[in-house]
């Protein structure tokens, strides 16, 4: 089985910094795209940031140049560093993994458990 393990969500003024991390562990083959994702209540997840394979990122409009997504690939971990942040950057944060268990196995999507993140103005 596999698991994605979230940490470094917080409360934290506005203008401040957080750092979140995901950490898969198990049987993994080989891992793809590894994105963040977060959900404000009543609203819909949305697509935070995006990190290819190649090392390509992707950024939401609303986090770019704020917010820089990275991985170490012998950890099999995942961050999001995130500075000035603002009040409507309050959210559950998911990270989301797409992973091949097996040579025989297709890729998968795999979750975290979500880690809150607010933001005080």
């Amino acid at each position: 089985q596999v698991q994605l393990v979230e940490s470094g969500g917080g409360l934290v003024q506005a203008g401040g910094s957080l750092r979140l991390s995901c950490a898969a562990s198990g049987r993994i083959f080989s891992i793809n795209a590894m994105r963040w994702y977060r959900q404000a209540p009543g609203k819909q997840r949305e697509l935070v940031a995006a990190l290819t394979t190649g090392g390509t990122t992707n950024y939401a409009d609303s986090v770019r140049g704020r917010f820089t997504i990275s991985r170490d690939n012998a950890k099999n971990t995942l961050y999001l560093q995130m500075n000035s942040l603002k009040p409507e950057d309050t959210a559950v944060y998911y990270c989301n993994f797409l992973i091949r268990r097996s040579i025989t196995l297709d890729f998968a999507d795999y979750w975290g458990q979500g880690t809150q993140v607010t933001v005080s103005s």
